[in-house]
Order: structure tokens, then sequence, then C-alpha cells
């Protein structure tokens, strides 16, 4: 299975890529192809080059799965990606439903019943 990873890439502490990283590693060695964006996209290009390589590897993905982070503006424009393209969502952390109407709320319904 090939799964893109929809995570924090900026401001990531060195524990976050730790978490992310060990994740990615599980994964591999039970037999998937995993991108994952601060090992796989060239961080080094512009914000419309970043998007482009995002946008190609989620289009080839058959899973996206999500370590939400609601500060993350990256987060939110792949989450964009996914959900257009109707992609199978895995919420992996800190997707908890709120009160209010929130992304939160919109990952745990996308998650329990796939995008419409």
């Amino acid at each position: 299975m090939k799964i893109f990873i929809i995570c924090s890439v900026r401001d990531a502490t060195q524990k976050y890529r730790d978490e992310l990283e060990a994740y990615t590693s599980k994964l591999e060695r039970d037999g998937n192809t995993v991108h994952l964006p601060h090992r796989d996209t060239d961080q080094t290009v512009t914000g419309i080059g970043i998007c482009t390589q995002n946008k190609n590897a989620i289009m080839d993905s058959d899973e996206v799965h999500i370590f939400y982070n609601r500060s993350s503006q990256g987060t939110h424009f792949d989450m964009g990606m996914a959900f257009v393209l109707k992609k199978k969502i895995v919420l992996v952390s800190t997707a908890q439903r709120t009160a209010e109407k929130s992304f939160q709320n919109t990952l745990v319904d996308w998650e329990a019943n796939g995008c419409i």
C-alpha cells in the first residue's frame, strides 16, 4: 500500500520527527511504501514546488495518514488536497471531537464515513 503522511514540517521538534519516523518505519516494515514529507519532499524548493510534490504524492497514495496539528498551514493545505482527491484517511494523533465546529470534527467524520 502507498501511504502519504500529512504532518508538520516547518516547526517540527526533534521529538515529533522521531515519532513520525518510528511510525513510518513500522509501516515500511509491514511492506508499505510511505511518503514522509520532511524526508521525501524536497524542502529547498519554493512553496508551490513543495505543494506540487505533495499533491503528486497524495494523488499516488492509497491512504493518507494524518498527524493533525491545528496550527500547521501545510497540514491544512495537504488535508484539502486529500479531501478533494477523496482519499481514505487514518488519524494517527490529536484529532479529537470538539463541542464547536472544527477541523477536528471534520477529520473524525471523514475518517468514520469517508469523503462524500
